[in-house]
């Protein structure tokens, strides 16, 4: 059984929820470059602190809607080289812009004009990927392609342990970033957003 939403409502229902997004973005200090910029500088983590969040949360909510029916996984492929090329893309744009892209459309929200001309970058990138797509499937996403499979059925690790480990993971993070990096110096915890 899954939610009762779909169609035309779904698609309206998206406007709402990517405002929404675009807000908690903002508040929660991500649609500012020099925080994005900071974070690959060492200096600010607000962005590691989000993202490890939102991982942990929004992957034990998906699990629960599964384990109740209401939502089934959507799996990708595990194209290994293709993942590792495109994060090694994302994330030397991600420098070069001072945003991600769901960052970048929250701060020309807020009326960044810098915003603006790197999302027409992004825009171009998304029409040279479209254009070299038959040549990436079939040159990069057969490499070390594993099919569409989940970390619990490649290693026998059960979902509960897996998000188990994310928690323990991220809870160390936090409590160095709050502890150890801030009373060392060696970067500036206060100006942190989280």
């Amino acid at each position: 059984m899954t939610l009762p939403i779909t169609g035309e409502t779904a698609r309206w229902l998206a406007i709402p929820f990517g405002m929404l997004f675009g807000v908690l973005l903002h508040r929660g200090g991500v649609a500012d470059y020099n925080v994005i910029v900071n974070q690959f500088r060492f200096r600010d983590f607000t962005v590691l602190k989000i993202m490890l969040t939102a991982i942990i949360v929004g992957g034990l909510g998906v699990w629960a809607l599964h384990g109740m029916g209401h939502a089934e996984y959507q799996i990708k492929p595990a194209n290994l080289l293709g993942v590792a090329l495109g994060a090694a893309l994302f994330g030397v744009g991600m420098v070069v812009y001072g945003y991600c892209p769901g960052t970048g459309v929250a701060a020309i929200a807020t009326g960044s004009l810098h915003a603006l001309v790197g999302f027409a970058g992004m825009l171009g990138g998304a029409v040279l990927y479209a254009l070299s797509y038959s040549w990436v499937e079939t040159h990069i996403q057969q490499v070390a392609a594993l099919g569409k499979i989940r970390l619990p059925q490649l290693t026998g690790i059960p979902d509960w342990c897996w998000f188990a480990i994310l928690a323990a993971i991220a809870g160390t993070v936090f409590w160095l970033l709050e502890t150890r990096y801030n009373k060392s110096g060696r970067t500036d915890l206060k100006n942190s957003r989280v």
